[in-house]
């Protein structure tokens, strides 16, 4: 059985943090790179943050250099802490594999306003 179950997300002002938490069922987890995705009114879901088994990570040009990706593989979690804040980053994440399965958890809502 898959589970995805994200959240962390909330109401925070520019230049602000958040961090987002997924847990993850073991079957997807322990075997695939994990990603946060993340989707804005009107627009198309997009991947910001990959993490491979290994650690290895990868970054949108968007959130380059303010996001960070991590995962604890005891506990089938991947994180992202998410500095620097953005209006634009106000979205709906999601954490999937990467690529993604056609699966998606409930996703948390972030929202950047002053």
């Amino acid at each position: 059985q898959v589970q995805l179950v994200e959240s962390g997300g909330g109401l925070v002002q520019p230049g602000g943090s958040l961090r987002l938490s997924c847990a993850a069922s073991r079957n997807i987890f322990s075997i695939n790179p994990m990603g946060w995705y993340r989707q804005a009114p009107g627009k198309q879901r997009e991947l910001v943050a990959l993490i491979t088994r290994d650690g290895k990570t990868t970054y949108a040009d968007s959130v380059k250099g303010r996001f960070t990706i991590s995962r604890d593989n005891a506990k089938n979690t991947v994180y992202l802490q998410m500095n620097s804040l953005k209006p634009e980053d106000t979205a709906v994440y999601y954490c999937n594999t990467a690529p993604s399965i056609n699966y998606w958890g409930q996703g948390t809502q972030v929202t950047v306003s002053s």
